[in-house]
């Protein structure tokens, strides 16, 4: 038993220094979209597509953050109402017609057709989002996808199109800032984020070195036009539940370049205040990323617990334990628990978190493997994917 505890602990160190010199750098949570630094001559045209279910509360902060970019070349946003039962489509025709200096011809809105077999919900509704905004302004360069519930900065969008155009980016997008108030969203928020980027590190994604990584976040994408219809259009993810990172794959696979990063002024207006809230944000995809495969999941439950629970656990035979065994497996712990820790700080820093709270990664990492196996347990009863009352990939829960 020893011998084995040793062995663990080990690992886990081992790990923990791969992670902390080997993956990208991912923890260190640097890449951040630069400003466009200069005027243009010319700013291709840009269509935004927002896929809306019941979010009459957020559109009414959002869509004018859309509106009121300072963006110098064509621009036109459609919401895709997809089947609210709530005013969503009331306040996009209200907001179209307000007074108040903003081109009449900025906003559009189109009702989303019947869900058809083999299509996830919010993918069908980008699908039908982007064939009204094409209708609108056919010779778009850009395509903007971006959630109805994010506020925007008035100049991101002219910062997306520059880095796309001066890099040569076929797509380009950042992970907004999510809403961290309250104990269970401050405890969780940033560790999703920091989990986030330990499964897509940035700058492996935006390394054109590195093919085989493609990640993005779907509150804000900006894809180049053409690349996307080579790769298919939005047909080829139809049935993607995270249909963020299958854009990315498919933008990749058609040849195309990719950079992620994160933004402190590209914010979600989400509420994730409760447990019940992050849990269902979590379990909603996690076993989707896992492929619905069975050995995945239980590698990533006992990799999960021994990468996250093992160096606590150990440690404590370094205050309870005796003999120079027990000090080996409580130094490897501790030392281990250090370096977890110190990945965790820059994102913490991020969201204006303690430094302190670096030591609850163990206990965030636990939380999240038992929502990966609710995740899984949600699809075994047919319940995967379920938002806002439908199934993502069709029909009523």
């Amino acid at each position: 038993m020893t011998l084995f505890a040793l062995v663990l602990a080990l690992a886990a160190l081992a790990a923990w220094i791969y992670l902390l010199v080997g993956r990208g750098g991912y923890w260190h949570a640097e890449l951040r979209l630069p400003p466009a630094p200069h005027p243009q001559a010319v700013w291709p045209p840009v269509v935004a597509v927002v896929p809306a279910r019941n979010e009459a509360d957020a559109l009414p902060e959002t869509l004018p953050a859309l509106l009121n970019q300072s963006y110098l070349g064509r621009f036109r946003v459609v919401v895709a109402n997809d089947h609210s039962s709530d005013a969503t489509a009331d306040v996009v025709r209200n907001l179209a017609a307000a007074p108040g200096g903003r081109d009449p011809d900025r906003l559009g809105l189109v009702d989303v057709p019947a869900l058809p077999a083999g299509w996830s919900g919010k993918v069908w509704a980008l699908d039908r989002g982007l064939a009204k905004a094409l209708q609108d302004v056919p010779n778009a360069r850009y395509v903007w996808f971006t959630d109805a519930d994010i506020v925007h900065a008035p100049d991101t969008l002219s910062a997306l199109v520059y880095k796309a155009e001066i890099q040569d980016r076929q797509l380009v997008s950042v992970m907004a800032r999510l809403k961290s108030r309250g104990v269970w969203a401050g405890l969780l928020i940033p560790a999703f984020v920091y989990f986030f980027q330990k499964l897509y590190p940035f700058a492996w994604v935006s390394d054109p070195a590195r093919p085989k990584i493609a990640g993005a976040a779907g509150g804000c994408v900006l894809v180049r036009r053409e690349t996307l219809e080579a790769a298919g259009g939005l047909a080829m993810i139809r049935g993607a539940l995270i249909d963020d990172c299958a854009l990315a794959r498919a933008v990749r696979d058609a040849g195309g370049k990719l950079w992620l990063g994160l933004s402190e002024t590209t914010v979600s207006l989400r509420p994730y205040g409760t447990l019940a809230a992050v849990w269902d944000m979590v379990a909603r995809t996690a076993f989707t990323e896992l492929d619905h495969s069975v050995f995945k999941l239980v590698g990533t439950v006992v990799g999960m617990l021994v990468l996250y629970l093992g160096p606590p656990i150990a440690f404590l035979a370094l205050i309870f334990g005796a003999g120079s065994a027990a000090a080996l497996i409580g130094l490897c712990g501790g030392l281990a628990w250090l370096a977890m820790a110190i990945t965790y700080l820059p994102t913490l820093k991020l969201y204006r978190r303690p430094a302190v709270q670096a030591l609850t990664l163990p206990l965030c990492g636990a939380l999240y493997t038992a929502m990966t196996v609710d995740s899984a347990i949600r699809h075994w009863r047919g319940r995967g994917g379920a938002w806002k009352g439908r199934l993502q990939a069709g029909g009523a829960p």
